[in-house]
């Protein structure tokens, strides 16, 4: 389904508002970058108009970090984790408010398909990778601005309002939000009703937040389920997130995450996972996209 403010966001033709012809190429460039502007505003506009819906999604991760939080943080020595317990959740809670919009992209492209709306948007005159490129940058921007809204509660877990941790966190939850999104839509294409896709949600992003390292120390984990938290993208969020409120916070020192040979990767290359990882599952997706209906 589509509301109303999304219509009002279709794609439009660019025009050359200039007086003169003008280079071609310039011309599709810039009418390949506003349909990706109007696919994200879609997106912003859907979200201004179901604050309930936003609301909502953002009570799980929040019940997480108070009650859960609170209750095991009572249990839990701070020297086995290096950190308080609701300190040590606050970054897995920022992956569970991310996690939910952006999957979402992916049902809604197929909604979008039997509805009739994709092949509207089909007619503009751009590149179906823009329409996805567009899809994905949509739903990375709404994932992100659900994770800030999560992020102005760091000051209950003890943590400060720098604005360089928080620069960081939101920097990680824009890759994270990348990486999730585009493989979201990689499933997407191949499949045509939501309810396939949300049945396999159901059994693959549980285990997935589970063995990210957001509830608890990933080396606490049997061999097996280490080696999958190091080809899990949530684990690689997780941590970046939690290894940024080291890098600012140095009181805040965590129990380590991803290892690799033992040896824990630099915070430059597991952002750089998180980038590789979305950029190759949205050209996955875009070259299934591209192929005729």
């Amino acid at each position: 389904m589509t509301t109303s403010a999304s219509r009002d966001a279709r794609v439009r033709p660019a025009t050359d508002t200039s007086g003169g012809p003008g280079p071609a190429p310039l011309t599709r460039l810039r009418r390949e970058l506003r349909a990706v502007h109007a696919l994200v505003h879609r997106d912003l506009l859907r979200l201004s108009s179901q604050r309930t819906h936003t609301a909502l999604m953002l009570v799980q991760p929040v019940l997480y970090l108070f009650i859960l939080g609170g209750g095991l943080a009572a249990l839990i020595p701070d020297s086995a984790l290096g950190v308080g317990y609701q300190a040590y959740l606050f970054p897995g809670m920022l992956m569970m408010t991310v996690q939910t919009p952006a999957v979402m992209v992916g049902i809604r492209l197929i909604t979008d398909r039997q509805s009739g709306y994709l092949r509207e948007l089909l007619m503009a005159p751009v590149r179906r990778s823009t329409l996805l490129l567009g899809s994905c940058a949509g739903g990375t921007v709404v994932a992100a601005v659900q994770g800030a809204v999560l992020l102005s509660l760091a000051g209950a877990v003890g943590l400060p309002y720098d604005p360089v941790l928080l620069a960081l966190l939101l920097a990680g939850m824009l890759l994270a939000s990348f990486a999730i999104t585009a493989l979201s839509l990689a499933l997407a294409v191949g499949l045509g009703r939501p309810e396939v896709f949300q049945l396999l949600l159901g059994l693959v992003m549980m285990p997935l937040l589970f063995l990210s390292g957001g509830f608890f120390p990933l080396h606490a984990l049997p061999g097996w389920a280490q080696a999958l938290a190091a080809v899990n993208p949530l684990a690689y969020g997780v941590d970046l997130l939690r290894r940024s409120i080291e890098l600012q916070v140095p009181g805040h020192g965590a129990a380590a995450g991803i290892e690799w040979f033992g040896l824990q990767p630099p915070l430059p290359l597991e952002a750089g996972v998180l980038l590789a990882t979305g950029a190759l599952a949205l050209l996955w997706a875009a070259h299934r996209f591209g192929r005729p209906e």
